[in-house]
């Protein structure tokens, strides 16, 4: 048989937990793969981007302190607004 108490209680912990559902939610769609700063990328050629560092896992990561707006060369130079920083990346200046 349930106690009082747990069964009054539950209602109160519901909107909580529904606003804990509804933040995460939002956070993951601000800072989610709709974003095009990446904080890892594949390892292209042998070195890694200006700004990352190689991970020794085929990926190169900023370690979490920044995020940059980078995309494959695919071998042409970069577009107008992007600069080159090496290991076949270009980033958003």
């Amino acid at each position: 048989m349930d106690s009082p108490a747990a069964v009054t209680c539950l209602p109160r912990w519901r909107p909580l937990g529904l606003a804990l559902v509804t933040l995460g939610l939002g956070l993951a769609w601000c800072y989610g793969p709709a974003a095009h700063a990446q904080r890892d990328v594949p390892k292209i050629g042998s070195i890694c981007p200006m700004g990352y560092v190689d991970m020794l896992n085929g990926k190169c990561s900023t370690l979490g302190l920044m995020r940059y707006t980078v995309q494959p060369t695919a071998g042409q130079p970069c577009p107008a607004g992007w600069m080159n920083v090496g290991g076949g990346y270009c980033r958003k200046k």
